[in-house]
This record gives structure tokens, sequence and C-alpha cells, in this order.
């Protein structure tokens, strides 16, 4: 009989979902990194009028908040599978896991609250 690994903390329900989560993520944040070098390669001097008119555009704070939760499904992803294969006492990876979900949820919260008060 075949043991499988259940897990309500992984974000996909199965490695071909995991794998498509990093790969899109993966694009999303090349994209997001491609634009702000081309911005800052078209608009050698930036200064903070520029950069909070760039900001103040609705297109471009979805963006950003695209791109942070790419980042954080990217690293989530990446986490779990190492904290899977390396931590192998549930209770101390699921302690782990409790800690690094508080500070994705905070670092999101600090994401949208940034984003929005441009």
């Amino acid at each position: 009989m075949l043991n499988h690994v259940h897990s309500v903390t992984n974000l996909g329900r199965s490695g071909v979902a995991d794998w498509l989560i990093q790969r899109v993520s993966a694009v999303v944040m090349a994209a997001y990194l491609i634009f702000i070098t081309v911005f800052f390669l078209t608009h050698p001097n930036v200064d903070y009028t520029l950069w909070s008119t760039l900001f103040h555009h609705t297109t471009m704070r979805l963006f950003s908040l695209l791109c942070l939760l790419a980042l954080l499904g990217h690293a989530w992803v990446g986490i779990w599978t190492i904290l899977t294969d390396y931590l192998k006492y549930p209770i101390a990876r699921g302690a782990l896991q409790s800690l690094i979900i508080l500070a994705f949820i905070a670092c999101l919260a600090w994401g949208i609250q940034t984003l929005w008060s441009v």
C-alpha cells in the first residue's frame, strides 16, 4: 500500500500544481523586473514626484500587488518543499510554517498598505 504525504500547508494540491505556481510566479516577477528596469533606464533622474506619479496609477498598483502575491506564492512553495524534505519533526515543522505564514501575512498587509497609501 502506498503512503501519500498529505499536508494542508502546501499551496498546490499536487506536485504539478506547485510546479505551475513556481513557473507562473517567476514569469510575473520577471515581467515586473523588466518593467522596473526599463523604467529606470528611460528615466535616469527619478525623483519622488515621478515615482509617486508612477504608483498613483491603479494599473501599477495592481501589477505591484500581483508581483507581491507571486513572490509570496513562489517563496511559500520553495519553503514548504525545503521544510517537508529536511525537517522531519511534525511539531517543529508546523510551528516554523506557522511563523513563516504569519510573516508572509504581515508582508502582504504591509505591501497593500504601502501601495494604496502612496
